[in-house]
Order: structure tokens, then C-alpha cells, then sequence
């Protein structure tokens, strides 16, 4: 399964669910969450995509772990059960 088909399926599941999604890049920087996701009354959530089984690229987890010392939820997910896991807990 390619990233793009988790992406994707990530974002119809979310605007199912009443929610938005945006795409997210850092200016001058690298390492940028793949999506944001918003869902009514929840906090906002920076999603990393990947193919089922890849890793963060090194750039990728710092930019994470910067986001995460401020108080940010950041998800890694590499595939459809991993998008519906989120899901749930934002419901």
C-alpha cells in the first residue's frame, strides 16, 4: 500500500466525520507533519503519513519531537487501522 492511499483515506475519513484536514509546510525548514487534522471540540491533531512499516525521516522526528515539547499531538500512521485508531479517539 502506498502513502498516498493511507493519505487519502485519512482525509475522506475525517471530512466523513465532520472534521477538516489541511496540508502543512513549514517555510524555510524541513520535516513538516504531513496533515492537520481538525475535529470539532478536539484538539488538533499534526499527522505524519507513511507506507505501511517506513520510519520518519531524521528531519521528520526532530520537527515531531519540537511540536510535542509544546504541548502538540503529533501521530505517526502507516496505515487505514491507524487512521481509524485516531479517529476513535477523537470521537
Amino acid at each position: 500500500m502506498r502513502e498516498s492511499t493511507i493519505e487519502s483515506y485519512l482525509r475522506n475519513q475525517v471530512i466523513a466525520s465532520g472534521g477538516e484536514v489541511r496540508k502543512v509546510a513549514w517555510i524555510g525548514r524541513r520535516g513538516a507533519p504531513d496533515r492537520l487534522v481538525l475535529m470539532p471540540d478536539r484538539p488538533a491533531v499534526y499527522v505524519e503519513v507513511k507506507a505501511p512499516g517506513k520510519r520518519p525521516r531524521i528531519a521528520q522526528t526532530r520537527e515531531h519531537e519540537r511540536l510535542r515539547a509544546l504541548g502538540q499531538w503529533v501521530e505517526v500512521i502507516d496505515s487505514h487501522e491507524g487512521v481509524d485508531q485516531l479517529l476513535e479517539q477523537l470521537r
